[in-house]
């Protein structure tokens, strides 16, 4: 079931650089996050609400609250500065590079999480990058 959920992250993803590309001509891109971030600080707790997730607000210990925290800046930051590339840029170049991102994570879970690197997770983070390289150049 995860890769369905990871599936429909990749089409939102996808969706998200073209409508950015469009909304953000013209538009201060800082303005431009924090207004995105309005929406889906509603969509987000809505969904909460919703869901009954609430309940469990209590229950979160200061390590997950510290790590939420840190989350919440690394995304308005990758928000911040994938907005600017797309400002600047093609989308089929900044968007191929954002998704680096994904060789990126895998180092940081061998150093950071103790993750092993197997064979496949190390095959498929060098067909990213040159797949990436393949596009932006």
């Amino acid at each position: 079931m995860w890769w369905i959920y990871a599936l429909l992250s990749a089409l939102f993803a996808a969706l998200t650089a073209i409508l950015a590309k469009v909304g953000i001509k013209g538009v201060n891109t800082d303005l431009a996050t924090a207004i995105r971030t309005i929406v889906i600080l509603f969509v987000a707790w809505g969904l909460v609400f919703w869901r009954g997730g609430i309940d469990t607000l209590p229950t979160l210990s200061r390590q997950n609250w510290l790590f939420l925290v840190l989350l919440g800046v690394s995304t308005g930051l990758s928000w911040i500065f994938y907005f600017k590339a797309l400002q600047l840029g093609k989308v089929s170049q900044v968007a191929p590079v954002d998704k680096l991102s994904v060789a990126i994570a895998i180092l940081l879970s061998v150093v950071f999480l103790g993750e092993a690197l197997t064979w496949k997770a190390a095959i498929g983070a060098i067909l990213v990058i040159g797949g990436t390289l393949v596009l932006i150049l």
